[in-house]
């Protein structure tokens, strides 16, 4: 039956008009042609979208089957050091105009966190980046490692506002000189810095904090659990750990029972983040943290965040649409399209996640006390609009 929606799917050739008549097609072809320009969407895209089940169904197709053998697999089950650093030097070193068209100014490509559907997108990265200092009860003088800054947001702030000595590590050079001309526009370069580093490669220091906001996905599920034992090695015995990782949802421990979580998998492997295949269940992630010898102070799902971050990520998108065009081309520009706008609605429905945990060794020695009185999920601690009076005082 034809659709208001299928009415605003314009083929512009006629190879490609009769699978768009009055039947729903695999959402995957219908993303194949739009991102090749085959066809066009009229109207609003993200309201398309919100209303995709009538035109599209979540069917395999022939390509999904050839992707999984020839990259998923192989790359699952390879993740050499060499691997690693050529696939994400190839996303995240794509270009920091491309990043700051969607991430906007604060340069921080992980969920931010909203006290109100309302907030603008820099206030909600504003209040995550203050919330990991909190939930990491950074002390001055303490020394912080951040495994993937990114453009060095957190540990520019946290040296700023925190008075650590922070350490960022990144495989992408461009983000790297990013984040260290952001360590020095802040003023404090001598206690920030960003290096160009794989995880593998980190020197057996100690530090006395740990964060890892949305990179240990690319760590993979093969050696998931043998980074962790590496961050436990990293971590001073009395030391919190912060892992924000993003996760897909499982029923009975199995993944896939939506179809459309899978085919959006594939989508997210085969062309936004290659490699980042331990986006996993929860009970994945807390099962090697316990493994590796952590204890799990807290867990708090921040999935809805996700997705209102995301949306100001697709608003910002498409009003830089014109100067993406034209740097990077139509079909950069059409596929960013398609990932943002569904994973708002992804995120949204719950299909996929994303956990912030906060762990420390699990030994007798260590002093528990200290989550009396402390930040322990959201903000239910802080004070209203501010930050806690004695965050950096000890």
């Amino acid at each position: 039956m034809t659709t208001a929606l299928h009415q605003r799917i314009a083929p512009k050739s006629s190879e490609v008009r009769p699978r768009y008549g009055n039947t729903k097609v695999p959402i995957t072809t219908l993303i194949d042609d739009y991102i090749h320009e085959r066809i066009d969407i009229q109207g609003d895209f993200r309201d398309f979208i919100q209303q995709r089940d009538a035109v599209v169904d979540y069917s395999f197709v022939a390509d999904h089957f050839k992707f999984v053998f020839t990259r998923f697999l192989p790359e699952l089950l390879i993740h050499s050091q060499e691997q690693d650093i050529r696939i994400g030097r190839a996303h995240y070193d794509r270009g920091n105009d491309f990043f700051g068209a969607f991430l906007g100014p604060r340069m921080v490509y992980t969920s931010g966190f909203f006290r109100s559907p309302e907030d603008t997108l820099e206030q909600a990265q504003d209040r995550k980046i203050r919330l990991v200092c909190e939930k990491l009860q950074l002390k001055k003088g303490e020394r912080l490692l951040d495994i993937g800054c990114g453009w060095g947001t957190l540990v520019a702030h946290a040296a700023r506002d925190f008075g650590v000595d922070a350490t960022g590590i990144t495989v992408a050079e461009k983000g790297a000189a990013f984040a260290n001309e952001q360590c020095a526009r802040e003023g404090v370069s001598g206690s920030a810095r960003a290096l160009v580093m794989d995880y593998r490669d980190i020197p057996k220091e100690r530090f006395h904090k740990i964060s890892c906001l949305e990179m240990a996905e690319h760590v993979g599920v093969r050696r998931f659990g043998t980074f962790l034992e590496q961050v436990y090695g990293l971590l001073e015995d009395d030391g919190l750990f912060f892992l924000q990782i993003a996760g897909l949802r499982a029923k009975n421990g199995l993944l896939g029972f939506h179809l459309e979580d899978l085919v959006w998998g594939l989508f997210m492997n085969k062309y936004i983040f290659p490699g980042a295949d331990a986006s996993m269940p929860l009970s994945f992630v807390v099962e090697n943290l316990e493994k590796a010898g952590f204890e799990i102070h807290s867990v708090e799902n921040i999935g809805i965040h996700y997705s209102l971050t995301i949306s100001r990520w697709y608003d910002n998108w498409m009003q830089n649409r014109e100067q993406v065009v034209k740097t990077y081309g139509e079909w950069w520009f059409r596929l960013w399209q398609v990932f943002l706008a569904w994973s708002v609605e992804i995120a949204a429905q719950g299909s996929s996640t994303c956990f912030q945990l906060v762990a420390n060794k699990n030994l007798n020695r260590f002093d528990r006390r200290r989550w009396v009185g402390a930040v322990n999920l959201g903000e239910r601690d802080l004070p209203a609009g501010g930050q806690r009076s004695d965050a950096h005082k000890e």
